[in-house]
């Protein structure tokens, strides 16, 4: 989506995890745990957050002029920027089922101890995000997603233009 509409900026987030074999080396900026506790000591993330025994995090972003930045983030991170910032979109994206979620981490190579812990941190996640999502899409058929966020941004930057 972010590919097709020229007013979105996706922001790429910094861990400290380990990169998946066959993942692309630009999915995440891969640092060290020192390197990004010291980003973290001088304020340098616009959210962050320990998940699993890594950290994540958005790096501060610079002013994006006609930009609408995307952040893919975890609820833990919606919460700090939803904190921080006006005119927010949160926007949960689930998996079909729990089965799907799990055939998708094995796939990737995930082990099972790290699937299992993955699963009761999403169960977890879809409980509570509740409170703070403005719409949910199911990730089942990649065309549709997509459309679905599609028109759920156009309906927000409408609302958020009035």
């Amino acid at each position: 989506m972010v590919e097709e509409d020229p007013r979105l900026w996706l922001s790429r987030s910094w861990t400290t995890r380990e990169r998946r074999p066959g993942e692309d080396a630009d999915a995440y900026t891969f640092v060290d745990t020192e390197t990004f506790e010291k980003r973290i000591a001088a304020g340098g993330f616009l959210e962050w957050a320990k998940v699993l025994d890594s950290y994540y995090g958005t790096p501060t972003p610079e002013a994006l002029e006609g930009k609408d930045l995307v952040l893919e983030i975890d609820l833990q991170g919606a919460r700090q920027v939803l904190k921080l910032a006006d005119h927010v979109l949160c926007v949960l994206l689930v998996p079909p089922s729990v089965a799907v979620q799990e055939a998708r981490l094995r796939s990737r190579g995930d082990s099972p101890e790290h699937i299992a812990r993955r699963i009761a941190l999403g169960r977890d996640e879809l409980a509570a995000s509740r409170e703070i999502v403005d719409a949910t899409v199911v990730n089942d058929d990649l065309d549709q997603a997509v459309a679905d966020l599609a028109a759920i941004v156009d309906d927000a930057r409408r609302r958020f233009a009035e």
